[in-house]
């Protein structure tokens, strides 16, 4: 099983971020964190990496119902989306597949919640 959903679009890199998180507010999403991997790789080590960005896309009544089945399931949230350049000139979007990644937790109550979660970012990737 793969732990993500992928497409490559035609957007720059810029826009796609931007037509990411309208896809993901239209969801319910929100981005609580903006990771500019690049950025931090150069500053940090001085290491040139292609445009990369990790954002933290959180739905605040879904994560309210993860914490309540599961109390340390917030060592797992948020919900990462990645958007990256391809060598190509393309650039990808990506989103952890919630349903994946919560098979290493034993709860029931948690695989009915990732479903719902991975229609929804199913339906982000989608639409970019």
């Amino acid at each position: 099983m793969k732990y993500y959903f992928e497409k490559t679009t035609d957007y720059a890199f810029e826009e796609a971020v931007e037509k990411v998180t309208e896809e993901l507010k239209k969801e319910g999403f929100g981005v609580l964190t903006g990771i500019d991997v690049q950025a931090t790789l150069k500053k940090k080590l001085d290491v040139d990496f292609r445009k990369y960005r990790i954002l933290g896309a959180c739905n605040p009544p879904f994560a309210h119902k993860a914490l309540q089945a599961e109390n340390k399931i917030g060592a797992m949230l948020p919900c990462n989306v990645i958007v990256q350049e391809l060598e190509n000139g393309k650039t990808e979007v990506a989103a952890v597949d919630p349903v994946a990644s919560m098979k290493a937790v034993d709860n029931d109550k948690l695989g009915e919640i990732a479903g719902e979660i991975r229609a929804k970012l199913e339906k982000v990737i989608e639409n970019v």
